[in-house]
């Protein structure tokens, strides 16, 4: 079987209203006194969290949210913050806003917002993970033609976060202090924030954003609550940094195990290739890697054994794609692998439109047919990589380990039990791949 060849398995927005990116301020200048008792001297942020410092969270979140653009704000020790910045994200559209002294919060963010590019952007703390819904929050804000819109997050029997009360339009009522509650809406640390309107207000240069404009402001300006129940954790305090560790260490995977007897199974759409919105990849034209794609498989081609792709195909069945036009595709797709470095041992597809087809995903037809056709794969030391929950299924069908890629599904749980590693592209797996094996 040569590696061009196609095998046909069948049954027999935060978006800145300028229409640009998603832009977003992280909060990035917090000594993390509280936390000395358990991490060394370093930003708060960058406290090691499952064997990467915090902020690669972050991070790796408000890029599965569309966030393309960002501004970090920081103080203590930035020379810790942009050098692993420097190192890990070369690519990231990346301003620093730097306090020569610290501002607080207030003045933080105003110094912040002089970066800015977009009429609003996206204001959080890089030492707080709210598994917030942006685009919810975008639509939400500009329909209020809000000045500032606060995330609040419900939460029952506490005592460490005060309380926000909202009237009947969604508007802040009300900031209650910090005691015991038995339930109520806390302030999640995120703000959608109008920036042309916060720089105009009267302000010193060194303010609380908490006290000084949201609790000053709040009955005199456009402020309101939206109300999101999405996973929250705030590494502030010892406890919550170990239950962070604990939570966020679901990398399962022994790459220092990974040889050449290892097999690696790819879905294409959403992975190699961008996705079409409800739709299908007709043809060749409409046909575009992901940003070091070719790059990446030339890595795992040094690595891996046998690299095989799976993809459903449905359009073949519906009549709107022409098997053909598939075939080309392709064919095309492997030749600038292939002229990358790379390659790709054979191609899968189903076309099949019933859903309880053996052959279609996550049924595992596909990847029982590259084990008749290519007798050297052992599904123990093989890695199915996905953009779907469908894929992870999959692969768990199979009885293969799973790589969850959010390309074109933010909102999936990254802590789905079908999930073994998350990575924000193929290109930064391969990267890691690289460097560990």
């Amino acid at each position: 079987m040569n590696s061009s060849q196609n095998i046909d398995l069948q049954s027999s927005p935060f978006r800145g209203r300028g229409g640009h990116g998603l832009e977003a301020i992280i909060l990035a200048g917090g000594l993390g006194t509280r936390l000395r008792s358990v991490v060394n001297d370093v930003p708060k942020c960058m406290a090691p969290v499952a064997g990467k410092p915090f902020l690669y969270f972050v991070i790796e979140y408000l890029l599965q949210q569309g966030v393309d653009k960002f501004i970090f704000s920081l103080g203590y020790k930035s020379e810790v913050i942009i050098d692993y910045l420097n190192d890990q994200y070369p690519t990231l559209n990346t301003q620093y806003s730097i306090e020569a002294e610290p501002l607080g919060t207030g003045g933080a963010i105003k110094l912040a917002c002089s970066f800015a590019t977009e009429k609003d952007v996206l204001i959080l703390n890089g030492d707080t993970i709210f598994k917030i819904d942006s685009n919810e929050l975008s639509s939400f804000h500009a329909e209020h033609n809000a000045d500032c819109t606060l995330v609040l997050k419900p939460m029952h029997h506490f005592d460490r976060y005060g309380v926000v009360e909202l009237n009947a339009d969604s508007s802040v009522a009300s900031f209650k202090e910090k005691q015991f509650y038995e339930t109520g809406l806390i302030n999640g640390g995120i703000y959608a924030l109008n920036v042309a309107g916060y720089l105009l207000e009267n302000l010193p240069q060194k303010f609380s954003f908490e006290k000084e404009y949201l609790g000053a402001l709040f009955n005199k300006r456009k402020m309101f609550g939206i109300v999101q129940d999405k996973y929250f954790i705030d590494i502030g305090i010892p406890e919550d940094f170990e239950k962070a560790q604990k939570e966020f260490n679901t990398k399962m995977i022994d790459f220092s195990k990974i040889d050449n007897t290892w097999t690696l199974f790819l879905d294409r759409d959403g992975v190699i290739n961008h996705e079409k919105h409800k739709d299908y990849v007709h043809t060749w034209d409409e046909f575009a890697f992901y940003e070091g794609v070719p790059e990446a498989i030339a890595v795992f081609a040094k690595t891996f054994q046998r690299i095989i792709v799976v993809t459903n195909q449905k359009g073949i069945g519906k009549g709107v794609t022409k098997l053909e036009d598939l075939q080309q595709i392709h064919k095309n797709m492997i030749a600038a692998i292939e002229d990358k470095g790379g390659r790709i041992d054979a191609v899968y597809f189903c076309p099949d439109m019933d859903e309880e087809s053996p052959n279609r995903k996550p049924n595992s037809g596909m990847g029982l047919q590259a084990v008749k056709d290519f007798p050297d794969i052992n599904l123990n030391k093989a890695i199915m990589v996905g953009n779907t929950l469908s894929d992870m299924q999959f692969g768990r069908n199979l009885g293969v380990q799973t790589i969850f890629l959010p390309t074109t599904r933010p909102e999936v749980d990254l802590h789905d039990e079908r999930i073994d590693g998350v990575y924000h592209s193929l290109i930064d797996f391969a990267r890691e791949l690289k460097n560990l094996c």
